[in-house]
């Protein structure tokens, strides 16, 4: 089995490539074709709920498959859209619901709201690349949360952004060797923290974020092994000056001294 590093080089040295592997794959293909085929087709928030297939395929494409069941919920959210502030979307933690209602902006654009790139081929790629990463996480979870911070990283503007979002802040958190811990720390105190370690800018420019990413695959791979012998084979540069493994909470002051890409 590949190591962490080996597998995320291995898929994102020509990702679309790797995205057009998947979307060629049987199941992939027909799902893709099928919504495609029948998106436009949909005409109003009723009709977009009662299709289970074209929902659910909508739905992991956000990222939001677990919560295909909830319609209750999402019909809350596309009904008021996203237009005034104070809208149910706009009001949850979590941005995925406020990205699926401004691909499917009923509430704005009525009846043609499904005529839009966000809607059709937006949508399908977004689907292809969902897939990627779930397919790939069920290997290494290492990989799937590189890959997941590498698509996201163009909408990340600072700490709190980070710290938003679980998935990215498990990599922030592994990348600086900072104790999970520290999120019991006040909320200002932590962007602080990670503010003096990254600069959130570097994530803009694609070669300071793959050498973020790649660090963090490598510290992944220390401390989630593939095979009994891999953690000997990660480069000693993307490790050195830390302790990568077992870090304590009585050394948070130590690692705020280091700053990543400083």
């Amino acid at each position: 089995m590949l190591t962490t590093i080996a597998s995320y080089r291995l898929i994102t040295q020509d990702l679309d490539r790797s995205l057009e592997q998947k979307a060629n794959e049987p199941l992939i293909q027909r799902e893709t074709e099928y919504y495609l085929e029948n998106i436009s087709n949909i005409k109003t928030i009723d009709e977009f709920l009662d299709n289970d297939r074209l929902f659910n395929y909508a739905m992991k494409a956000h990222g939001l498959e677990d919560m295909s069941y909830a319609k209750a919920f999402m019909r809350k959210a596309l009904e008021e859209g996203i237009d005034e502030q104070d809208t149910f979307a706009n009001n949850l933690a979590d941005s995925r619901y406020r990205e699926f209602v401004a691909a499917f902006n009923f509430a704005r654009h009525g009846e043609i709201a499904t005529v839009f790139t966000s809607a059709q081929t937006g949508t399908s790629e977004k689907y292809i690349r969902q897939t990627l990463e779930e397919d790939v996480g069920e290997e290494n979870t290492g990989v799937r949360l590189a890959l997941y911070f590498e698509r996201k990283a163009p909408t990340i503007t600072s700490a709190y952004g980070l710290m938003a979002d679980k998935a990215l802040l498990e990599v922030t958190q592994t990348a600086l060797n900072l104790p999970t811990s520290m999120s019991s720390l006040d909320i200002d105190r932590q962007a602080e923290i990670i503010s003096e370690k990254l600069d959130i800018e570097d994530l803009q420019d694609p070669e300071k974020l793959n050498a973020f990413l790649e660090r963090f695959t490598a510290i992944w791979e220390v401390n989630n092994p593939t095979t009994a012998s891999s953690s000997s084979a990660v480069p000693s540069v993307l490790l050195s000056g830390t302790g990568v493994v077992g870090i304590s909470d009585s050394i948070l002051a130590s690692l705020q001294n280091l700053k990543i890409g400083g």
